[in-house]
């Protein structure tokens, strides 16, 4: 049965479907003309076929619930193996969507096509390839027209990036606030020495100043925009001037405290020799669609299970980590593991219009299975989630799963320990964890690490 996503309903003329695992996109008239553009373009053909845009094809047949609903066209995308979004990438990621946007935008220009938007959830990553996905954004170019997307650019790609470049966290803003960053708050959240840079001036300060004046005027400022002349050549130079000013921002962050983590010989060898194999070997007894490493850090294990898996999300609530782990896998596109920066202790629920436009982490996901190495005793001691609640978590996802859980003498537990008060902490053992998980879960196997401190289970889900 067709059901329309929740987040595509902005654009009159396209609108997608899925359909029994399929991913449809109905088109009116127009969409189909602009459609028909593209599909004619150079620069189209070229971008599917490296991967830069989503493969596509138009159905023969209009199915007959979307003609009676007055669709002309319908045209069948590939599918995306797990949706991600804006408010969960790193800045190298924010930075490369953004790259593909106006790189996608100019090369359409040059065949009398532009984009009428630019958001980067026009934009998904298979991988650490970000792939164009919203095919419906492109339409035939119009004499005169200017680039309607380059307000959406700056509040959605530009001023998060920008307040990333200067140490500011764009992404609790991003999922705050889906629409972006509005100029006005990105100007007073820069320092001044930034604000007086020329291509800052221009993209935001000015952005700051006609949504002052213009804001509540009620003056059509798109059609003053067609009367002042516009051309492609006009659209082109700007084009070039936001990609020079993206290409140039730099995101230097100070190290964490987990981002040298599996590299400070916090593991004795063989315990790292043996997790791995243990992982492995519950990853391998049978052929894995999605797993959802959860503590990825630099991937290690994200990698280990590849031999079994069709497809890996890694994710880490530390966005150091997880950016280099982008680059290192954007090196050697790889496109099997998407790393993913989301807090395990504050995942996003569903947001937007009626709280179902942009579906919560764990409905996108779907994994069937889950490792949870190394985090059950940060979100035990230091976050305070009771052993309960962390199963309870696990049993919504629905999957089977690989958790590691220290004993109470592990040198990481007794340092996070350190830091509670004596009592806050005594809930913390081995036994208590085995007894909630074994309420929900059926567990499959045990195994005691060399080092005797921490521990490993398989856990199958009751029916």
């Amino acid at each position: 049965m067709l059901r329309p996503e929740p987040g595509s309903w902005r654009d009159p003329s396209s609108r997608v479907f899925a359909d029994d695992g399929r991913i449809l996109r109905a088109l009116d008239a127009d969409g189909a003309a602009d459609y028909d553009a593209l599909a004619g373009s150079q620069f189209f053909g070229d971008a599917v076929s490296d991967g830069r845009a989503i493969g596509t094809r138009r159905l023969e047949q209009v199915p007959d619930d979307l003609a009676q609903a007055g669709w002309v066209a319908v045209l069948e995308h590939e599918r995306i193996p797990v949706v991600s979004y804006p408010f969960e990438w790193t800045f190298s990621m924010l930075r490369d969507a953004a790259m593909l946007q106006l790189d996608l935008t100019e090369l359409a220009l040059a065949e009398q096509l532009i984009t009428k938007d630019a958001t980067p959830y026009n934009i998904q990553f298979v991988g650490a390839r970000p792939v164009f996905i919203d095919v419906g954004s492109f339409e035939r170019l119009s004499p005169g027209e200017p680039w309607f997307g380059y307000r959406q650019f700056c509040e959605q790609f530009l001023n998060p990036l920008l307040l990333q470049a200067q140490g500011i966290p764009y992404q609790p803003w991003l999922r705050g606030e889906l629409q972006g960053i509005r100029p006005s708050e990105c100007r007073a959240a820069l320092p001044l020495r930034t604000r007086a840079r020329p291509s800052v001036f221009l993209n935001v300060g000015l952005h700051a100043w006609a949504e002052r004046r213009y804001g509540g005027s009620g003056r059509d400022l798109r059609a003053e925009l067609r009367a002042a002349g516009f051309n492609p050549a006009i659209v082109r130079a700007q084009l070039r001037r936001l990609r020079r000013v993206v290409r140039r921002l730099a995101w230097e962050p100070r190290r964490s405290g987990w981002s040298e983590y599996s590299e400070r010989g916090h593991y004795e060898a063989s315990d790292l020799a043996a997790k791995e194999a243990f992982v492995r070997r519950v990853a391998g007894h049978r052929r894995r669609r999605h797993v959802l490493d959860m503590g990825a850090n630099d991937g290690r294990f994200s990698e280990a299970v590849l031999d079994a898996a069709d497809y890996v999300v890694a994710l880490d609530a530390d966005p150091v980590v997880i950016d280099d782990l982008y680059r290192r896998l954007r090196e050697g596109d790889e496109r099997r593991i998407l790393p993913v920066c989301i807090d395990l202790a504050n995942v996003a629920t569903a947001l937007g219009w009626r709280g179902r436009e942009r579906p919560a982490f764990i409905d996108r996901a779907r994994p069937d299975l889950v490792l949870m190495l190394a985090v059950v005793h940060h979100l035990a001691i230091t976050d305070m989630v009771p052993f309960e609640e962390i199963v309870a978590f696990l049993a919504d996802v629905g999957a089977e799963a690989v958790v590691e859980v220290p004993t109470p003498d592990d040198p990481m537990v007794r340092r996070l320990a350190r830091a509670k008060k004596a009592r806050e902490v005594t809930r913390y053992s081995i036994d208590a964890f085995e007894s909630a998980a074994g309420r929900a879960f059926e567990i499959v196997e045990t195994e005691v690490l060399p080092s005797a401190t921490r521990h490993l289970y398989h856990l199958r889900p009751r029916a």
